[in-house]
């Protein structure tokens, strides 16, 4: 491969081919002819790496965002725009109150929007849908404490929240990996690839897992997460649709589901040596996260790699795991389970 010379280089030449020509020439530092020299080798130096430039575009792997996203639509692909989490939340007062639609809810910096009308029933609460203002996955959150922003008479202010879905736009290595794929596997008539790809190509989905025939005959099972988390509604039917339009009409059946959550307590007796307790627990609750957050739906636990992360945590010279105590399978017939880390309950080792 052709690598471009330097301006050091560039200019280093043009001063041998001008002594080369003028024997006597001056071509010390503070000379006409070094000066004419550089200013040559500049130009070039520059001409060099426009071509250099360009010629990166021509692949797109190593393309910009414009000419990589120009050489996506290219093959009808298209950057995921990011989509807003949807929930449910959770709101208390007396029988019979109403709170109309459209009412803000404030969650730290974060704001979401009622879109029903609700009714306070005989258990004095109600459940109503929301969806966060603001697109992206700043938007997700667990089971949390909000703020009615202006609360209805006979209504509480505080409620209680959840949203998933939320998404942040496709990044440039999505968007490359998408198109790569499309290259190196071309649409094929409807095979376990096709269905993954289309159900990538649609905004809110971070991953696609592809199970034909788990129904049997003529059915394809499509699992999907946004953000390592649940889709949401909205986005478990736009993947449906899509998927719905675009599929062969010999698969009979198919249908987009999302993973079933199983969290995954952990008990664990460790013994310690020059290390403080609280930060111990710390570094293992982090690494037991990020092993769990490394699994896809239908992954199984193995217990002999959740000792390990135990084990490799700074200051940890023995441990006990005394739950799990065998490896946890994950149940693909019943449904798609995703495992989770839930508690960790961590004890000393005598």
């Amino acid at each position: 491969m052709f690598t471009p010379p330097d301006f050091d280089t560039i200019r280093a030449a043009i001063l041998r081919d001008t002594q080369s020509l003028i024997p006597d020439a001056d071509i010390s530092a503070d000379s006409d002819h070094y000066v004419h020299a550089s200013r040559l080798a500049s130009c070039a130096a520059g001409q060099y790496a426009h071509q250099t430039w360009i010629t990166r575009q021509i692949f797109p792997d190593t393309a910009d965002t414009d000419y990589l996203e120009r050489h996506a639509a290219l093959r009808g692909i298209t950057r995921r725009a990011a989509t807003r989490a949807g929930g449910m939340v959770t709101i208390s007062g007396t029988a019979g109150a109403r709170l109309a639609a459209g009412a803000q809810i404030k969650l730290g910096n974060r704001f979401y929007t009622t879109r029903a009308d609700a009714v306070i029933d005989g258990s004095l609460s109600a459940r109503v849908p929301i969806v966060a203002s603001e697109a992206g996955e700043q938007g997700n959150c667990d089971t949390t404490a909000g703020q009615l922003m202006a609360a209805s008479a006979g209504i509480s202010s505080d409620v209680m929240l959840s949203a998933t879905g939320g998404t942040d736009a496709e990044n440039d290595a999505s968007l490359l990996s998408r198109l790569l794929e499309r290259i190196r596997r071309p649409p094929a008539g409807g095979n376990r690839h096709d269905y993954k790809n289309w159900a990538l190509s649609v905004d809110g989905v971070s991953s696609a897992y592809v199970y034909p025939l788990r129904r049997g005959l003529g059915t394809v099972d499509v699992a999907i997460t946004s953000a390592n988390q649940l889709p949401s509604a909205e986005t478990l039917a736009a993947v449906q649709n899509y998927i719905d339009a675009v599929r062969p009409v010999t698969a009979k059946n198919v249908r987009v589901l999302a993973p079933d959550i199983t969290r995954v307590d952990v008990r664990v007796r460790v013994k310690l040596a020059g290390a403080d307790w609280a930060a111990a627990q710390r570094e293992i609750q982090a690494a037991l996260a990020a092993y769990f957050d490394a699994l896809t739906p239908a992954d199984d636990v193995v217990v002999s790699q959740l000792e390990a992360v135990i084990s490799n945590a700074a200051g940890v010279v023995d441990r006990v795991l005394l739950a799990p105590r065998e490896n946890l399978l994950a149940d693909t017939v019943h449904k798609i389970e995703w495992f989770k880390l839930g508690s960790l309950n961590m004890e000393r080792m005598a």
